[in-house]
């Protein structure tokens, strides 16, 4: 088995979201990759420039940091034809080690644009170097971007950045310096393509916590009510768990729970209704182990939520009466 580094470089319209393909925002422009054996040793690269046809003109942003010009990429390879080399490079068994969470989502997207057929198994599993660098060296949840933890590891910068096969190589020698055996279980997901029925539903148990990926539903309420979403069953031993605090929603339509197993203790639960691609609405729900402290800041958020919303609704009433008494 193989980790297939991949960085890509994209632009998007120049003219703004209005004149964007809906279904392809952003359009590749650059591919770089970088192939590790199992054992993390330096086995090959590949590296192509795409000739766009939907954004043509570079976008000032993306103009700014990359090393290509209109013209070079006038006079490069058509993306399907570079994509079905590049999975023939890949080969049969490997795993996508990307810097965080982006590329493989684009990179799908551009596939079904330009018709090429998307042979990544479901669910698609692979590793987010930035995540796992995150795990390796800081707490889990801080995130730094790829110049500055190639930096802190103190690797030498011969490269510059933005361009995809100088970044796959920079991602690479980051993961290189990360012990697989202690973080590699910290997998991610990606969720170009939602779970369709009910058995398709994804559970990723990671020892200290769990995330649920939910199957697609008509619309984000159904989502939210939904039976085994609002589920409160422990990540250890399976079992239905006491309703401390019951799923709440905040402001930003993210929810909390506070949830307590006899045998395990206290579990907070988050979860966020998001739209795929195809439409629906889906469910990434995070389960955690929780302390004492943490189970008081769900109970501040709760209460913080129920002041906004008797606020709002006196807000409300004032409104009314003064509508009333013109």
């Amino acid at each position: 088995m193989n980790y297939i580094i991949l960085d890509l470089e994209w632009n998007q319209s120049s003219t703004g979201k209005v004149n964007s393909l809906p279904d392809m925002p952003f359009e590749i422009i650059e591919i770089g990759a970088v192939k590790l054996d199992e054992k993390l040793r330096y086995k090959g690269e590949w590296q192509r420039v795409i000739k766009p046809r939907a954004y043509k003109k570079l976008q000032s942003a993306v103009k700014k940091v990359i090393h290509l010009t209109e013209s070079d990429l006038e006079k490069g390879d058509l993306f399907e034809n570079a994509i079905k080399e590049f999975l023939e490079w890949c080969g049969d068994e490997y795993t996508f080690a990307i810097w965080g969470s982006m590329d493989l989502t684009e990179l799908q997207r551009n596939m079904k644009h330009y018709k090429v057929d998307i042979p990544f198994p479901k669910p698609f599993i692979y590793l987010d170097v930035q995540k796992l660098y995150s795990y390796m060296y800081l707490n889990g949840k801080d995130k730094l971007n790829l110049k500055s933890a190639i930096q802190e590891l103190k690797i030498r910068e011969t490269e510059e950045y933005h361009s995809a096969l100088s970044d796959a190589h920079y991602t690479a020698k980051v993961l290189q310096k990360i012990d697989l055996k202690k973080v590699g279980h910290y997998t991610s997901i990606d969720t170009y393509f939602i779970p369709n029925t009910r058995k398709e539903e994804i559970y990723q148990n990671y020892g200290e916590y769990e995330k649920y990926i939910s199957r697609g539903f008509d619309s984000r309420e159904r989502a939210a009510d939904d039976r085994v979403v609002r589920a409160c069953n422990c990540i250890y031993c399976g079992k239905a768990m006491k309703r401390k605090i019951k799923w709440f929603a905040t402001n930003s339509k993210v929810y909390y729970g506070l949830f307590e197993c006899i045998e395990h203790g206290l579990i907070k639960g988050r979860f966020r209704t998001k739209q795929a691609d195809n439409g629906q609405y889906y469910v990434i729900r995070i389960m955690k182990k929780t302390d004492i402290e943490g189970a008081k800041k769900i109970k501040d958020r709760q209460n913080k939520e129920r002041e906004h919303k008797r606020l709002k609704r006196q807000a409300e009433r004032r409104n009314a009466i003064k509508k009333n008494e013109k």
